[in-house]
């Protein structure tokens, strides 16, 4: 069974340490720098460039479907790989924003689960989650899922306020 871990930058050091994740998919801004895992073979760390915004602004980079496409891709290898047994560990800066919404993606990816009951796990493993709009909406029509991924994460509405997200795990059973 598949295990997804996720946290914000500030933890990610710590969480791989006892996670023992076998991938790593990091979604900061374009220029951070991103963690680097000297256990980890860089085949195993997706770092995507994106800025947390849902709308274009100028001066940041807006998600766009090549990197949702090398999102699901890289979900997928996690998940036909022998490590599969070993968490995907996924992160953005604050742990709120983006790494909720990639899990939330590649959870809707990777089980036959319906969206709103994915999005209802993930609301009780993470009270601050406010999933991005912008990828999910890029995910649910990149799925074919006909507004269904959209419907469940308004359905749940914003996260609690935080500084930060707490770091949660999400099993793909």
């Amino acid at each position: 069974m598949g295990r997804l871990v996720v946290c914000p930058l500030s933890k990610v050091g710590l969480t791989m340490a006892r996670s023992g994740a076998g991938f790593v998919v990091s979604l900061l801004a374009p220029g951070a720098r991103a963690p680097r895992f000297a256990s980890l073979a860089p085949d195993r760390h997706l770092v995507l460039g994106v800025s947390d915004i849902v709308a274009a602004q100028e001066g940041h980079v807006l998600a766009g479907a090549d990197h949702v496409e090398a999102l699901l891709a890289f979900v997928r290898a996690w998940d036909e790989s022998p490590e599969r047994d070993r968490p995907l560990l996924i992160h953005c800066y604050a742990g709120v924003s983006r790494s909720p919404a990639a899990a939330f993606i590649a959870a809707c990816a990777l089980t036959s689960a319906p969206e709103a009951e994915i999005a209802a796990r993930l609301r009780r493993l993470s009270p601050s989650a406010t999933p991005n709009s912008h990828l999910i909406a890029l995910a649910d029509a990149r799925l074919s899922r006909d507004g269904r991924m959209v419907a469940a994460i308004e359905s749940i509405g914003r996260g609690a306020d935080c500084f930060e997200g707490e770091i949660f795990f999400m099993d793909m059973a």
